[in-house]
This record gives C-alpha cells, sequence and structure tokens, in this order.
C-alpha cells in the first residue's frame, strides 16, 4: 500500500514538472522582468519613510521588497553567469528610467479640472532626484558587485555550498547598494542619528530578509534545474 502511495506521488510529482519545463532563453525573460518589477516598486516604496516599531528611527518603504532583488540576482548569476546576470542589470535599470521619465511626464501635465491631488502626487510618486539617482546608481553598482563576488565565490568553492555565495555575495552588494542610496537620498534631509540609523537599519533588514528567504531561494534554484530544458529541445517541443 505505502509503495502504491509513493509510486503515484512520483508520478503526480513528474507529470507536474512535465507541465513546467520552461526553456532557458524563456526563463531569462521572466528573470528579467521580474527583477525590473520589483526594483521600480521598490523604488515608489521608498518615498515614504515609518518609524521602525516606535524607535523613533526612520525605515524606507523600499527595503521591504528590494532584498528580494537579490535573492533573483542570485538566482540569474547561477545559471547565466556574470555576462548574463549583467545583461538583466542594465536591462531593470533602462525600464526603472522609463518608469520615471514617465511618471515625471505626468507630473508636468496640469491637473484637470475638479482634480486637486496634484500636490499629492508629486508628494508620492512625483520626480525626486535624489531618490531616483541613489536608486539608480546604488542598484547598478551593487548588483553588479553582487554578481561579481557570486561568481568569484562560486570559482572558490568550485561550485559547492549554494548558500555561501549566495549571502557571501550579498554581504558585499548589500553593503554597497545601502550607502550609496542612503548617502544620495537621505544625507542632509534627516539627522545624523535618523541617518545612521537608517543606514543599520535598511542594511540589516536586507540581509536578514535574504537570510530567510534562503530556502525559498534553494527550492527555486532546485525547481529551475528539474524544468529547465536546453534551446534545441524548446524548439523540437514547439
Amino acid at each position: 500500500m505505502v509503495k502504491k502511495e509513493e509510486m503515484l506521488k512520483e508520478k503526480i510529482t513528474l507529470y507536474l514538472l512535465s507541465k513546467l519545463k520552461i526553456s532557458k532563453g524563456e526563463l531569462f525573460a521572466i528573470l528579467t522582468a521580474l527583477t525590473a518589477t520589483v526594483l521600480i516598486v521598490s523604488n515608489l516604496a521608498s518615498t515614504k519613510m515609518f518609524d521602525f516599531f516606535g524607535t523613533g528611527l526612520v525605515w524606507d518603504g523600499g527595503a521591504i521588497l528590494f532584498p528580494v532583488s537579490y535573492v533573483l540576482g542570485d538566482i540569474i548569476t547561477e545559471f547565466y553567469g556574470y555576462k548574463g546576470a549583467k545583461k538583466v542589470i542594465w536591462t531593470a535599470f533602462a525600464m526603472n528610467l522609463i518608469a520615471v521619465l514617465a511618471l515625471f511626464a505626468v507630473q508636468l501635465l496640469p491637473p484637470g479640472p475638479g482634480w486637486e491631488n496634484q500636490l499629492a502626487y508629486e508628494a508620492i510618486i512625483g520626480f525626486m532626484p535624489r531618490i531616483v539617482a541613489g536608486s539608480l546608481i546604488a542598484f547598478v553598482s551593487g548588483q553588479i558587485l553582487n554578481a561579481y563576488v557570486f561568481v568569484k565565490i562560486k570559482e572558490i568553492t568550485k561550485g559547492k555550498h549554494f548558500w555561501q555565495r549566495a549571502l557571501g555575495s550579498s554581504v558585499a552588494g548589500n553593503l554597497v547598494d545601502t550607502l550609496i542610496f542612503t548617502t544620495i537620498a537621505f544625507i542632509g534631509t534627516i539627522s545624523s542619528v535618523q541617518f545612521v540609523g537608517l543606514l543599520i537599519i535598511a542594511y540589516v533588514s536586507k540581509m536578514v530578509g535574504e537570510t530567510v528567504l534562503l530556502p525559498v531561494t534553494y527550492g527555486a534554484v532546485s525547481l529551475i534545474k528539474k524544468v529547465m530544458i536546453d534551446e534545441e529541445q524548446s524548439v523540437l517541443s514547439d
């Protein structure tokens, strides 16, 4: 009876995996889209500062989702290497720039009769040079460093111990990202204590977030290895 149940589970698993089959090119497109989306949403969310659980220290809303970008970066670098990761990074950069320019163009349009939310629009999703500059520079710098360190650790460990390259690269990438973004976006606009607090909280929260998400990253990498097919198989199946 137990053997029958195990065989049934194995058949179901194999069936589901067969339905999830995806080519390497298709997966690259999906991961690129996800990375761009995470960056754009994080930048919009970063315009809100909130109290860190009653401590009086401030935290920007972008830190909630942004750690996912490094999870995606690790997955991309694992399967596509440093060159592939850079392509995704620059594509996400371009998509975010398009979003920023579009929102800025809308901001410049004259408010319609009866619409009284212009100031609210400008305050929440309007063009904020420091936020935009800090975000774009920090993203490119942090992500490229993350991918570079990831590849180097993978070479040193000969492809073993995924967690070492995932977390090790994030330690460097997140540090550079946090320093650049926080300095460009907020220095001089908040007190020194709040600035230092924001730096520490943002960095620690990103590292904690990635550590918590590490099992998810492992699961994603494992699943991708099972469902990915090469381009020749994809063409033949079509």
